[in-house]
This record gives C-alpha cells, sequence and structure tokens, in this order.
C-alpha cells in the first residue's frame, strides 16, 4: 500500500500549495523508490510529474533538496535519463551549483552525474554550462565535507573523459586543489579516487605543469618510498599508480625539463635510483623516466656522460633471460633515445650497447623487436666500422630478413627494412652486401623501394645504387629475380613519385649499366620507354656515394 499512497500526490502537486504536504508527499516518493526504484520510477515517468520537478528546483524552496534527491534516484535508471533531459531539469539543476546549502549542493551534483553518466553529448552539454569552474570552486570551499567532496571528484573523473573539458581545467586552480586533498588523504580509496581523475588530467600539457608546481611530484615520491617495500595488495596497487603518473608528467616538455634540472634535480636523482631496484615496477618506470626525460639532446648528452648507459645495461641483463617484457622495452626505449644525438652513437658503441642489445635477439615479442632494431638504427646511423660489424654478423642479418616478412607486425617489418638498408649505407662494405645477398635480403630491399613512405623508398635506392656499384655480380640475380627494373620504370613513369625519388632511381640505374646481359636488355627497354614517357630529353647521373 506504500508504493500506492506515495503516487495520490501526483494529481495534486501542481496546484497544491501548502509546503508540509508537498514535502510529505516528496518524503512519500522516497521512501517508494527506496522500496522499489524500477516500479516507481515507471510510475513517476507516466504520471508527468517530472515537468513539475523542473518548476520547484529553486534555491528558495525549503523542497528542493528532496526534489533533486528524487531526481538522482530516478536517474539511477537508465530508461529514466531521456525523459530527465525532456522535461528541462539540467539548466534548473546547473543553476543550483551555485547554491549555499550543502545537502542541495550534494543532491544537485547527484542528480546532474546520474542523467548524464555514460553520455558525452550530455558531459559536453555540462561543460558548455560552465559546470567545471564552479565544481572546482566547490571543492575548494567544502573540502571538509566528505560527501560533497567525492562527488565532486565523481563529476571531475567523468568530465576529464573528454577532450573538451581539460582546455576549461587548465583555467582553474584544480591542480591546486587536487594535490591539496592528496596530502591530506590517508586512506587508499580516497586516494586511488583522486588519482583517477589526476591520471586523465594528466594527459593536458598544461595541467602537466601544473600539477609540478603544486607539488604532486614530492607526494608521488612519497608514495613510492612508503610503499616500495610492502607485499601489501593495496600498496603494490598505489606503488604501480603513483609510478605510473610520475612518467605520465614527464610526457610534457615544460614539466620534464624543469624536474630534469640540467640533470641536477632531486627528482631526476629520485628516478635513477630506481632502475637498479628489485621492483619490476619500479625498474620499468625508472626505464620510461629515463627515455622521457632523453627527448633533447641537451638531456642525452648529459646522462651519457653521467653513466646512465652502464645503469640500463645493467638492467637489461637481469631481463635477458625469461625476463619482463615491459621492462625490456622500456629499456631499449631509453637507449634508441639516448643514442640520438651524433656525439653519443661513439660513447654507447664503446661501452658495448650494441652486443647488450643483440642479446635479445632472440626475443620474440614485436614491442622489444621493434625497439632492438630502432635503437641499432641510431647507433649505427654514420658509423661505418659499427655498421659493418653488425652487418657482416649472419645471425642479426638472418634475423631481419626473417623479420622483414613479419606483415602481422608492420612497425617490426619496417624497422627490419630500414635497418638492413642502414647497414649497407653506412658501412659502404662489399663483405655487409655479400652477407644480406647469401641471407636473402635483395628481394626485402627492392620492396622497399615501392614503399608508400618517401623517406623508406629513399633509403631503399641508396642502398640498392650502392650494391650495384660495389657488389653488382654477387647481387645480379637476386635484382633481376626481384623486378627492380620493372619497379624503376613504375617509379619513373608515376607522376605522383617525389623528385627524389625519381632522381634517386636514375642513379640507380646509372649503377645498374654495368649488369649483365639479361638485366642490361630488360634495363634498355623500359627504361627507354620511362624517358619517352617522362620527355627527359638529357638526363646526367652523378653517382655520388
Amino acid at each position: 500500500m506504500r508504493t500506492l499512497i506515495s503516487f495520490s500526490f501526483l494529481k495534486i502537486t501542481s496546484t497544491d500549495s501548502t509546503a508540509d504536504s508537498l514535502e510529505g508527499c516528496l518524503d512519500c516518493l522516497l521512501q517508494a523508490l527506496a522500496q522499489n526504484n524500477v516500479e516507481t520510477s515507471e510510475k513517476i515517468q507516466k504520471s508527468g510529474v517530472l515537468q513539475v520537478f523542473a518548476s520547484l528546483l529553486t534555491p528558495q524552496s525549503s523542497c528542493t533538496a528532496k526534489v533533486a534527491n528524487i531526481i538522482a534516484e530516478v536517474a539511477r535508471n537508465e530508461f529514466m535519463r531521456n525523459p530527465c533531459v525532456d522535461a528541462g531539469l539540467i539548466p534548473p539543476l546547473v543553476q543550483l551549483l551555485n547554491c549555499k546549502d550543502q545537502e542541495v549542493l550534494l543532491q544537485t551534483g547527484r542528480a546532474l552525474g546520474n542523467i548524464c553518466y555514460d553520455s558525452h553529448t550530455l558531459q559536453s552539454q555540462l561543460i558548455n554550462m560552465g559546470v567545471i569552474p564552479t565544481l572546482v570552486k566547490l571543492l575548494g570551499i567544502h573540502c571538509q565535507n566528505a560527501a560533497l567532496t567525492e562527488m565532486c571528484l565523481v563529476a571531475f573523473g567523468n568530465l576529464a573523459e573528454l577532450e573538451s573539458s581539460k582546455e576549461q581545467f587548465a583555467y582553474t586552480n584544480i591542480a591546486e586543489e587536487l594535490v591539496k586533498l592528496f596530502k591530506e588523504q590517508i586512506e587508499h580509496d580516497k586516494k586511488e579516487m583522486i588519482f583517477e581523475v589526476l591520471a586523465p588530467l594528466a594527459e593536458n600539457d598544461v595541467i602537466k605543469l601544473q600539477l609540478v608546481e603544486a607539488g604532486l611530484v614530492e607526494c608521488l615520491l612519497e608514495i613510492v618510498q612508503k610503499t616500495v617495500d610492502s607485499d601489501k595488495e593495496d600498496d603494490i596497487a598505489e606503488l604501480k599508480t603513483a609510478s605510473d603518473l610520475m612518467v605520465l608528467l614527464l610526457l610534457g616538455d615544460e614539466s620534464m625539463q624543469k624536474l630534469f634540472e640540467g640533470g641536477k634535480g632531486s627528482v631526476f636523482q629520485r628516478v635513477l635510483s630506481w632502475i637498479p631496484s628489485n621492483s619490476h615496477q619500479l625498474q620499468l618506470a625508472g626505464a620510461l623516466a629515463i627515455a622521457n626525460f632523453a627527448r633533447n639532446d641537451g638531456n642525452c648528452i648529459h646522462m651519457v656522460d653521467n653513466g646512465i648507459v652502464q645503469k640500463l645495461m645493467d638492467l637489461l641483463d637481469r631481463h635477458v633471460e625469461d625476463g619482463n617484457v615491459t621492462v625490456q622495452h622500456a629499456a631499449l626505449s631509453a637507449l634508441r633515445n639516448l643514442a640520438i644525438p651524433v656525439v653519443n652513437k661513439a660513447k654507447m658503441l664503446s661501452a658495448g650497447v650494441a652486443e647488450a642489445v643483440l642479446k635479445f635477439l632472440r626475443s620474440e615479442m614485436p614491442p622489444v623487436q621493434f625497439k632492438l632494431l630502432g635503437t641499432l638504427r641510431m647507433l649505427i646511423d654514420a658509423q661505418a666500422e659499427a655498421a659493418e660489424q653488425l652487418g657482416k654478423n649472419v645471425k642479426l642479418v638472418e634475423r631481419l630478413v626473417e623479420w622483414c616478412e613479419a606483415k602481422d607486425h608492420a612497425g617490426v617489418m619496417g624497422e627490419s627494412n630500414r635497418l638492413l638498408s642502414a647497414l649497407i649505407r653506412h658501412s659502404k662494405s662489399k663483405d655487409v652486401i655479400r652477407t644480406i645477398v647469401q641471407s636473402g635480403g635483395i628481394k626485402h630491399l627492392v620492396t622497399m623501394a615501392t614503399s608508400e613512405h618517401v623517406i623508406m623508398q629513399n633509403e631503399a635506392l641508396v642502398a640498392l645504387a650502392l650494391i650495384a656499384a660495389l657488389e653488382l655480380v654477387t647481387a645480379e640475380k637476386d635484382l633481376e629475380n626481384a623486378q627492380l627494373v620493372q619497379i624503376l620504370h613504375r617509379l619513373l613513369s608515376d607522376d605522383r613519385s617525389a623528385p627524389e625519388i625519381k632522381y634517386n632511381s636514375m642513379v640507380l640505374i646509372c649503377a645498374l649499366i654495368g649488369s649483365g646481359e639479361a638485366c642490361l636488355h630488360n634495363l634498355r627497354l623500359v627504361y627507354s620507354n620511362s624517358i619517352n614517357r617522362l620527355k627527359i630529353t638529357t638526363v646526367k647521373c652523378v653517382l655520388s656515394l
């Protein structure tokens, strides 16, 4: 009977002027919702009372908190959210966020959160209505009210997932408020709730810097220090979240440089201490942090000069046999970035980085393969001796040829081709060319010349020109079988081919003129057609290697 009685007011609510009577009706509705939310919500929808609620959502009404509470309860049901929107409840609810009554604020926040739950369209509408600055202000004013604080954090967590929200958050003092709140928390669940807001916000570079300046990094380092030796489930989770967030903050150029402090910053030094840690999570975070610090030449040069390479190689040594794949990937990423500056290459080669990297040649994990290839390619850039040494390594070249056919992993396939080409281009060695020919690599270089990426096409064509100039007799059969001449014809005939592609194709053709009779015959046929089609009257090819 209670449910039936609670709905007897629906026909008179809009005309009933007695506040006590109205509050009694609202109490009945709340009781009915507590007993059977779905059934009561359906009756509310059919009754048309939602439209009445819109007129009751005023700061002056003593019933406002209860009305907002009812809306929050019915909007827990997905089928009630659109009716709430259609009833025009969102605008008056948003206006109530400026109210000073804490109970009204709490129930209003709940109502808006439930109506807009899992709807990016409605959440975007809230953002456009300016709720973000209002909610941030509420968090600062009512930070001692646990329920209101939780409501704000839940709202932030939902809204922060939308890219459009981050610009608005960046114009508030959200970083300062969240860090201040975080410092006051003791319970794991409360910290986790704040972490869930910080993570999406920290994807924005402006907010990254704001969080660093607000002191978040010091909080994260303190968590790491307290939890690193713990085997409690909550502490392990907190360690991972804190260290992951630390790495995320380093993805911003300004925030990263501020924390690097010329390589002398306390944060940078603390991160270095993570690498030799016994915790795989800290090893991972430490290596990723170094990779992020190594995003400009100055930082890379400083780190190499101060011994970071040996720390990373020691870390890799700990993960050669049945190692942690994510740690392997992170350490290789760091080494690859460090190898980019010209002055670092010889130093890293002398330190034995190439040998350390080659230990992972047996890896069957594409992410590790990809970073391994990239690191070696960076190391041998303009390093002829190293390129020749690696190029004569039969096991390496055979593995590269194998990976050149890894069609399921485009990144690995592309990097394998590029490294194969780089070994020839930087060594200019006949021995390297012979090794690649004997391992079946020529066909992949020819295929690489047809890549959709101009840089890869050029690298392939230059490598092929070197092969033709230095060791054509050895490679001639493979070049014919790979239909190199026909491919060159297509490249020269294609109006979409970049000028540098056509130029390098002509250079290669000049080198091929000294080939055997069969290849030369085909070359003359297709090349004359290409010249006619391109209307080239005079071509001077200079082979500058």
